[in-house]
């Protein structure tokens, strides 16, 4: 199978004609960015993977228009799915394949349970940049076959106080579609220890289309909008002596729906989307609550190398929107059962890392260390106190070492291996009465893998890098939906095979060209599973775990060019294919669709430095359509965003406008798996005015 099917002769000399004058913004930057969720003290330019560093600059441009993460990273890496505008992110990939989002390091992903509300655990405002892996791998452990999503947090580097406000509202808003955000951060540092401890506050009015009409508030995945926010932040470092420092991070996160509106549903045969009116929500509304905690530490000198040990900690509670869904339904508590779910997961887990440079020779490294996960997770169904799937309890073990050789001029070799083990445990349990109350027998099946990865870096002259990596990732299939789905009787945990991990098999060659005024980056790559991992929905709406043989291809291309110091144009592009098996011959022949594989995309940007003080940016999202052999049909939209920025003594003012033409769309995702109650209108012309000052 080619790694570049479907792919257009028309298309492919639109990618070449834009990677001509055009490119990346922060290749040169980032090498001497110590990377995180590489767990090495090795160069950016000596790792045979593509890695994004989105700066804290990127971030706060992207804020002019957003505070939706996901749409953040959308707007700079296209491999990436387009944002929901929601608060679930399912149907979200990198690559064709499930991220694993991390804070710091600890896992944020609930892959027992996948409640895909792991890209909403935390306010931008206590991010300091965001850490990006693309592809599969097994550097972090399970869940990261698609890539990492590293949020590193905000850290002390001076004694300031960070004030910041804003307001956004829709050209054709009133009051009720107005939102504000505020937030404080106070840093202090001295010669022994570092602090910064801030909040974040936020109120968000109701989210308009192109026509001024509200949109469609997801009642039961839950919603950004009509919701209120807080985020509570601090991180305190500790230089304990000159080779050690102890470090406490503690992020507490909660957003809730205010439940004011309710859904009048679409109509997709008609081309109507969903919109919302004044009314009651039944139950309780839609919420995140989500703490973080980790403790770090960190000696320079442990037999000649740098040792981390992290301890970490991560309680999540995602409450969903209730229905009278079939599934909820039970004869002992009369017809019409209106109820609703809600995940619990808690993480417990140690990473400890040791890095030797110059182990035995010169220029060959060592990173090796052990990783332990316990994840206690379940969904309870809130109002009746049933539980939909029980208590299930993964425990994860798993040594890794990894070599790198870099004594060869302008080669770098590396060579890995991570020995996963991992154990479900799953008492005795009934299933609810909607699947015949089915006695399901518990079990504790176990997995264990040996991961392997190999790759090579050659720096061809000083201004051309080609790098090719082989490596395997390993996630966990949703077992939530597996044990909850379970009808037929005298079965038990320990025959289900479709508990078995996700394990793919993953190809990328790269090359990158840096020079003065442009630099240019482009991959290649392709991942295969024999036991995939695939979602669909059923008549209810609810997806459901298929594992079937997949296969997933695409390229990404991405640069920039500077014209002077002032001014830059920049472009980033992304193609994706995905096939399945369908009738289990071992042969893929259907076409992934949209749920699971990002549109082909192209973004656009200028960057433009008026005045020392004055500033702008103007970006485009093109999302090209396309007809899979499945009948899914993606219309394809552009939408325009511009921003500009001026710094006063007072702090700096900015004002953001999102989707500037007032493109009047319908979204990726509510293409991609039309039904009248997820039909959502794309956010129309918004207005954001925001305030910072430091001091």
């Amino acid at each position: 199978m080619s790694v570049l099917p479907r792919f257009t002769p028309s298309r492919l000399a639109l990618a070449l004609l834009c990677c001509s004058p055009l490119l990346q913004a922060n290749d040169a930057a980032i090498e001497h960015i110590q990377v995180n969720a590489t767990r090495s003290s090795a160069p950016v330019s000596t790792v045979p993977a593509t890695i994004s560093v989105i700066t804290q600059e990127q971030i706060a441009s992207q804020l002019a228009f957003t505070q939706d993460i996901s749409a953040i990273i959308g707007n700079l890496l296209p491999g990436f799915s387009p944002s929901r505008q929601k608060l679930t992110s399912a149907g979200e990939t990198l690559r064709g394949r499930e991220p694993l989002y991390m804070i710091d390091g600890v896992p944020q992903s609930n892959p027992l349970r996948n409640g895909s509300r792991d890209g909403k655990t935390i306010d931008p405002a206590m991010i300091e940049r965001i850490e990006v892996i693309r592809g599969a791998n097994a550097i972090q452990g399970m869940g990261a076959s698609g890539g990492i999503i590293n949020i590193v947090t905000k850290s002390a580097t001076e004694n300031t106080h960070q004030l910041s406000a804003g307001f956004s509202s829709p050209t054709d808003g009133g009051s009720d579609s107005q939102s504000y955000k505020a937030s404080y951060l106070h840093t202090y540092r001295n010669s022994k220890l570092a602090v910064v401890a801030g909040v974040a506050v936020s109120d968000n009015g109701m989210y308009r289309d192109a026509n001024g009409d509200f949109i469609g508030v997801d009642g039961t995945q839950g919603d950004t909008m009509d919701s209120r926010s807080i985020d509570v932040f601090v991180k305190a470092t500790q230089q304990l002596s000159s080779d050690e420092t102890l470090q406490l991070m503690v992020n507490h996160y909660k957003l809730r729906g205010n439940g004011d509106y309710i859904q009048v549903a679409g109509n997709v045969a008609e081309g109507i989307p969903a919109t919302s009116v004044l009314g009651e929500t039944e139950g309780m509304a839609p919420q995140n609550r989500v703490t973080t905690a980790t403790l770090d530490y960190q000696h320079q000198q442990v037999w000649g190398g740098n040792l981390s040990w992290q301890l970490f900690l991560q309680d999540f509670a995602a409450l969903y929107g209730g229905g009278t869904f079939a599934a909820f339904q039970d004869p002992a508590y009369g017809p019409g059962l209106y109820d609703q779910s809600q995940n619990k997961s808690r993480k417990y887990g140690s990473r400890l890392t040791w890095f030797k440079p110059n182990l035995t020779m010169s220029g060959l490294d060592l990173s090796t260390g052990l990783d332990w996960l316990q994840d206690e997770t379940y969904q309870e169904l809130a109002l009746t106190g049933r539980n939909w799937v029980p208590e299930t309890e993964f425990t994860n073990l798993a040594p890794f070492a990894q070599l790198r050789y870099s004594a060869l001029e302008n080669w770098t070799f590396s060579l890995g291996g991570r020995y996963e083990y991992g154990k479900l445990n799953v008492d005795d349990f009934t299933t609810l009465a909607s699947y015949n109350s089915t006695f399901v027998a518990g079990g504790s099946p176990d997995f264990d893998e040996l991961l392997l990865n190999a790759g090579a870096v050659w720096q061809l002259t000083g201004n051309t890098r080609l790098y090719a990596s082989y490596s395997e990732g390993f996630s966990m299939p949703d077992v939530g939906r597996v044990l909850r789905d379970i009808s037929t009787p005298g079965l038990s945990v320990d025959s289900f095979l479709t508990l078995q991990p996700v394990l793919s098999d993953n190809l990328e060659l790269g090359v990158e060209f840096n020079f003065d005024s442009w630099q240019l980056r482009a991959s290649a790559y392709r991942s295969d599973s024999d036991l995939g991992s695939r979602l669909q929905a059923d008549v209810d709406g609810i997806y459901s775990v298929r594992r079937e043989k997949t296969e997933i291809d695409g390229i990404e291309a991405e640069g920039q060019y500077y014209f002077g110091t002032d001014s830059q144009i920049g472009f980033s592009y992304a193609r994706t294919n995905g096939r399945y098996d369908s009738n289990n011959d071992n042969v893929v022949d259907k076409d992934l669709g949209g749920v699971n594989i990002a549109p082909e995309r192209l973004n656009l940007y200028w960057q433009q430095q008026w005045l020392p003080a004055l500033s702008s940016r103007l970006q485009a999202n093109v999302l090209f359509s396309h007809t899979l052999d499945t009948a899914e049909q993606f219309d394809g939209y552009t939408t325009l965003d511009l921003s500009t920025a001026y710094d006063t003594a007072f702090g700096r003012f900015s004002l953001g406008i999102e989707n500037l033409a007032d493109k009047q769309y319908l979204t990726y995702y509510a293409q991609s798996t039309p039904a009248n109650a997820r039909y959502f209108a794309g956010i129309g012309r918004t207005l954001s005015l925001n305030w910072q000052h430091s001091f």
